[in-house]
């Protein structure tokens, strides 16, 4: 693996950023900081070196494509006066104290991860066969995340901006509570993001046509205990055209500076036509 430091300037947390072109067959873990183990020791190591390790659950955020309905890259679109969409996603993960999040970038990368505030820890993993569909993604994400210590992983989008931190840190919950193989929220038929994937499912996730990608797996180890309902509509808005992020986002932050302004009733009358 190939690792680099691109965060901005001293005294800022490390950004760091990795190449899956060519991978190294010999090491299990990528040499990358804040990972739960020692680093990348010689694997002859006596294996006893993981007995005390601490049992994550990584994050993967999904920034690659090419955002074609949109017209311009979604992880780069202002969330608000702050925050970009990847900015955003990354702080609620990190807000829901998620301890490793690591973001796929393919196209328009280095735009990308030059437009991403410096002050939040996170990996970049750069997906450069990102045009052959979001698994190409997934796979280029697990191959970073997949270490000892690590008992499942959240799957985002960069899309699913608005989802809250009490539904990330409630699909961990749910995990940590029934140890259902897919953990996903839920309301009516509607399912959202995050996806929590536990790791027994990694290797079917390898071996997963590229056509049809992760939802077999998904539908395949489905379950009443792991459908999670949820009220949280920023877990099922998947912005992905203009109109969708007029909607969802331009139309919200127009009523929260009415709001703030004062106009409450006119606020109020806004919510119901």
């Amino acid at each position: 693996m190939l690792s680099r430091n691109v965060g901005r300037s001293e005294g800022t947390p490390r950004t760091d950023r990795v190449s899956t072109a060519c991978p190294d067959p010999d090491h299990e873990a990528p040499c990358l900081r804040r990972s739960v183990d020692s680093g990348c020791a010689d694997r002859q190591r006596s294996s006893r070196r993981f007995y005390n390790i601490t049992r994550v659950i990584p994050a993967l955020v999904l920034a690659a494509g090419r955002s074609t309905r949109m017209g311009r890259s979604k992880a780069m679109l202002p969330f608000d006066s702050a925050d970009t969409f990847l900015s955003h996603v990354v702080r609620t993960f990190l807000a829901a104290e998620v301890d490793d999040v690591v973001v796929v970038v393919g196209h328009e990368a280095d735009a990308v991860i030059q437009a991403f505030p410096g002050d939040l820890p996170v990996r970049f993993v750069e997906n450069r066969e990102y045009d052959r569909g979001q698994m190409s993604s997934v796979l280029a994400g697990l191959s970073v995340i997949d270490r000892p210590g690590v008992e499942a992983m959240l799957l985002t989008l960069v899309d699913v901006p608005q989802v809250s931190k009490a539904t990330v840190r409630a699909v961990i919950d749910r995990y940590r509570q029934t140890h259902a193989r897919i953990v996903r929220p839920t309301s009516g038929a509607r399912h959202g993001h995050p996806l929590l994937i536990d790791r027994s499912l990694f290797a079917e996730l390898r071996a997963a046509d590229p056509a049809t990608g992760a939802k077999p797996v998904v539908r395949a180890h489905a379950s009443v205990p792991g459908d999670m309902d949820t009220a949280d509509e920023g877990a099922f808005n998947d912005i992905d055209t203009f109109e969708e992020y007029e909607r969802f986002v331009i139309n919200r932050e127009r009523r929260d500076a009415r709001c703030a302004g004062g106009g409450a009733d006119g606020a109020g009358r806004d919510d119901h036509q």
